[in-house]
């Protein structure tokens, strides 16, 4: 599986950088799942090759293919009996690939790369270059609560009075982020005088804040959750996932202050 690792910590690496172009983030995660599946086609001859490599490099019995496949530990009744071939390309190759797949799926549907790319029009660098109205009008679009269709009607106007207004100021004319726009909008006052592009600029910086935290804490529950954890109950869980994510700011909190916040609960029966 080192190939996958490979192809999945290149995406890794490029979608965390600070400065990295959206359209292009979003043609790499295509780029990526093209590459899995190409892997998951063709891929495995040459990876059981990388691995009868490693095997007689470092003295480790290669199994036969052909053989039978014995489940260490317990035996699990009702198991068909499947070769070492059906069980490693099937059961870990395949399915780890597919399983992969499936999570780029979720993570990254039309609709999720179609909001990405339409953010990215409102990068403010080269004064306001890759501006489009159309775009932008698009991405207010999944925002029905804060755009009615009748906002709708009057904001591909607004949008086109918004870039004439900051192209033609030079205050604006150096800025390449939308952190660097936002605060540019609230320091010349613009923000009221564009008051819906600049709630649309506020909708499109919490957006991958709101994704991120999502995808942490989906991260974490299946981490907590497990197995042995199955039967945990939904208040539990989420005490536990709030001290697992904040966990920078549980540090702080000293052995004291917890044993004097348990004391105060009246709830408590304490000898």
């Amino acid at each position: 599986m080192v190939t996958i690792f490979g192809v999945t910590n290149e995406l890794n690496i490029a979608l965390q950088k600070k400065e990295q172009d959206i359209v292009n983030a979003v043609k790499l995660v295509v780029v990526t799942k093209g590459s899995l599946q190409r892997i998951r086609d063709n891929g495995w001859d040459v990876h059981l090759e990388k691995v009868s490599t490693f095997y007689f490099k470092n003295g480790i019995d290669i199994p036969n293919m052909d053989d039978l496949y014995v489940i260490s530990g317990r035996h699990r009744r009702g198991r068909r009996e499947v070769t070492n071939l059906q069980h490693f390309r099937g059961e870990v190759f395949l399915s780890g690939i597919d399983q992969i797949l499936s999570e780029f799926n979720d993570r990254f549907n039309e609709k999720s790369k179609e909001l990405l790319v339409c953010m990215s029009f409102f990068n403010p660098q080269n004064r306001f270059a890759s501006f489009d109205t159309k775009k932008l009008l698009e991405l207010a679009e999944f925002y029905p609560c804060e755009f009615s269709r009748k906002d709708l009607l009057y904001f591909e106007y607004q949008l086109d009075t918004f870039k004439y207004d900051v192209q033609n100021d030079d205050r604006f004319w150096n800025l390449k982020t939308l952190n660097e726009l936002s605060m540019k909008l609230v320091e010349t006052m613009k923000n009221l005088t564009h008051s819906k592009v600049y709630m649309l600029l506020k909708l499109v910086l919490v957006l991958p804040v709101a994704t991120a935290t999502v995808e942490r804490a989906f991260s974490a529950m299946s981490f907590i959750k497990n197995r042995l954890r199955n039967s945990m109950g939904d208040q539990y869980l989420n005490d536990y996932l709030v001290t697992f994510l904040e966990r920078d700011v549980f540090m702080n909190v000293t052995d004291d202050e917890i044993v004097k916040q348990f004391l105060d609960m009246r709830t408590r029966r304490i000898v």
